[in-house]
C-alpha cells in the first residue's frame, strides 16, 4: 500500500480554516509511476457506463456517530447507541475509548453499541498513538477527560498530513472554561486545576468541530455557557438531543446562539442517529451522473431540502417515501428517497457551498461530476473550505471542461476571495466522459472520482480507494446492488 493511501490519511486532504489562520498549502498526489501501480493493491477497476439502478440503504450519519459514542464519556452509566455504521471512523473512536477505560460491547441489534464508562482512566501516549493518526476526533476528547480525570492528553491529530493541525477555536474555547493547555513535542497536555466554569464566546466561524467542543465541554462546567455564532448542522441539533438524554440543559436560541446550563452529573443514553445525509446525496449524485434510478432507504426529506432544490434544478428528479409503521398483519415500511435521471439534457446551475442550512460542502463534490453532464455553464463557489476544487484536475483529465479561480464566483460573503485560493469553478458542458487511472486524494473527493468512473467509457482504475471506506459503508457492495461493474484486480 501506497504511504498516501494508509490509513494515517493522504497528502491531498483539504486544510480546514474552520479553527486557525494558519493556511497550509494544499497538494493533490502526482500520478502513478509504473513502480507505484505494481506495488499498491489499493485499487478498484471499474467498468463504466452503465446506469446505477436498484436500492440502497444509510445508516447513522458519520458526523454525529463519533461524537455521540465521545459524549458518552460524561455519563455515569452505560449509553446506547444504534444503526452505526460500518465505517473506519467508528472502529477508530471504539479503539480510542477502549485506551481510557470504556467498555465497548456490541449491542442487540446489527449496529448497536454499548458504551460503559464505569472506569475510565488516563491512557498513554503510545496507546492514543496508536489510533491518533487515523482521525481529528482525540481533540474532542478534552471537555469529557477534563471532567472525568482532572487532565487530559491529545496527540498529534490525524487526518492527512500536510503541516499543523488548525485547532485554534478549540484550545481558545477550552482556555475560556478554564482549561491550561502545555503544548509539548508530543502533543497537548491540558488540565483544569480549578475546574471548569461556564463562559460567555462567540466563534469567529460557525465551526461544527468547535460548536462541539463547546457542547461537550459545558454540560458539566460550572455556571451557564452562552455560545454566539455557533454551528446549527443537523448533526449538531442530534449531538444536543444525546446530550439533553443525558440530563443536559441546552436551549438553542435564534441567531446562532446556544446556552448551555451546567449540571453535576449526567447518566447514559440510548439514541438512534439521523441518517447520513452526505451519503444520501453522493448516491443521489451518481444517479443523477450515470443516469440511473437509485433509492436510498433511510435518507430523510428535511435535512436535504437545500439539496433537493438543487437536484430538481439541475434536472433531476426524486420522490420521498414515507416510513410507513409495523402494524398487525403488516411489517410496514422503511422510508427513503428515490433519485433518478428522467431523461433529456441536464441543465446548468449556479451555486454556493455555506454553512447550515446553506448548500453543503461535502455535497458540492459528488454533484459536480453530475455538472460536467449539464448543458451551459454551471458555476460553483466554495465558501467554507479554501482549497477544496484541487479534485477537478482529475475530472479533466477524463474529458471534463472545469476552470478553477481565486475570484468569488457568487454574492456569498467569502472569506478565502483575496486570500489567492482557487475557490471557485465554472463547468462547462455536457462532456463526454472517458476512463482513466485516478488517485483518490480525500473522502469526498475520492467519491466524486469513483462516480466520475463509473459515468465514463471504458474501464478505470481508481487508487486509494480504501479510503472511502471511512465514510461509506460498504460501498463496494452497494456498488454490486445496484448493478455497477466493479472488481478489484
Amino acid at each position: 500500500m501506497l504511504p498516501w493511501a494508509t490509513t494515517r490519511g493522504c497528502p491531498g486532504h483539504r486544510p480546514r480554516h474552520r479553527g486557525s489562520q494558519d493556511i497550509q498549502p494544499h497538494r493533490y498526489p502526482a500520478p502513478l509511476d509504473a513502480l507505484e501501480v505494481a506495488l499498491t493493491d489499493d485499487v478498484l477497476v471499474v467498468h463504466g457506463g452503465t446506469p446505477l439502478e436498484g436500492r440502497i440503504r444509510v445508516r447513522g450519519a458519520k458526523n454525529l456517530v463519533s461524537k455521540a459514542m465521545v459524549a458518552a464519556l460524561l455519563g455515569d452509566s452505560p449509553s446506547r447507541l444504534y444503526d452505526l455504521p460500518k465505517i473506519r471512523d467508528v472502529e477508530v473512536v471504539r479503539g480510542l475509548l477502549g485506551v481510557h477505560g470504556v467498555k465497548v460491547t456490541d449491542g442487540d441489534e446489527d449496529g448497536a453499541l454499548v458504551l460503559d464508562p464505569a472506569n475510565v482512566e488516563s491512557a498513554s501516549t503510545d496507546q492514543i498513538n496508536v489510533h491518533a493518526g487515523s482521525s481529528r476526533i482525540p481533540i474532542l476528547f478534552c471537555g469529557p477527560l477534563l471532567h472525568r480525570l482532572g487532565h487530559a492528553f491529545i496527540p498529534d491529530l490525524g487526518g492527512c498530513h500536510i503541516g499543523p493541525r488548525p485547532i485554534d477555536f478549540h484550545l481558545q474555547a477550552l482556555r475560556e472554561f478554564g482549561a491550561t493547555v502545555d503544548k509539548q513535542p508530543e502533543g497537548l497536555h491540558l488540565s483544569a486545576p480549578n475546574g471548569l466554569h461556564g463562559t460567555k464566546f462567540a466563534l469567529p466561524y460557525p465551526s461544527v468541530g468547535a460548536t462541539e467542543q463547546v457542547l461537550l465541554t459545558a454540560v458539566m462546567a460550572e455556571g451557564v455557557t452562552e455560545l454566539r455564532n455557533a454551528a446549527v448542522e443537523p448533526e449538531i441539533v442530534d449531538l444536543i438531543c444525546v446530550l439533553q438524554k443525558m440530563g443536559a440543559i441546552i436551549k438553542v436560541h435564534t441567531d446562532r446562539v446556544i446556552e448551555i446550563q451546567g449540571v453535576p452529573k449526567l447518566h447514559g443514553y440510548s439514541h438512534r442517529p439521523i441518517p447520513d445525509r452526505i451519503e444520501a446525496a453522493s448516491w443521489a449524485a451518481a444517479a443523477l451522473a450515470t443516469r440511473g434510478h437509485v433509492e436510498v432507504l433511510g435518507a430523510e426529506q428535511a435535512d436535504m431540502m437545500t439539496f433537493l432544490n438543487i437536484f430538481r434544478s439541475v434536472g433531476g428528479e426524486y420522490e420521498v417515501t414515507d416510513a410507513r409503521p409495523p402494524r398487525l398483519n403488516d411489517p410496514g415500511q422503511e422510508g427513503g428517497i428515490r433519485f433518478w435521471h428522467p431523461g433529456g439534457e441536464l441543465k446548468s446551475v449556479a451555486l454556493e457551498t455555506d454553512v447550515h442550512p446553506g448548500f453543503m460542502t461535502d455535497w458540492q463534490q459528488p454533484l459536480v461530476v453530475a455538472l460536467t453532464q449539464a448543458r451551459g455553464l454551471s458555476i460553483v463557489h466554495e465558501t467554507v473550505y479554501e482549497q477544496r476544487l484541487g479534485y477537478t484536475s482529475a475530472l479533466n483529465s477524463m474529458g471534463a471542461n472545469i476552470q478553477v479561480y481565486r475570484d468569488c464566483l457568487g454574492g456569498t460573503p467569502c472569506r478565502f476571495g483575496r486570500r489567492n485560493f482557487k475557490h471557485s469553478a465554472v463547468i462547462a458542458g455536457p462532456s463526454k466522459l472517458h476512463a482513466a487511472d485516478l488517485v483518490i486524494p480525500d473522502l469526498r473527493a475520492g467519491f466524486s472520482h469513483l462516480i466520475a468512473a463509473l459515468a465514463a467509457e471504458g474501464t478505470s482504475r481508481v487508487y486509494g480507494v480504501d479510503l472511502i471506506n471511512r465514510g461509506y459503508e460498504d460501498f463496494e457492495a452497494k456498488l454490486a446492488d445496484l448493478g455497477a461493474h466493479v472488481e478489484r484486480p
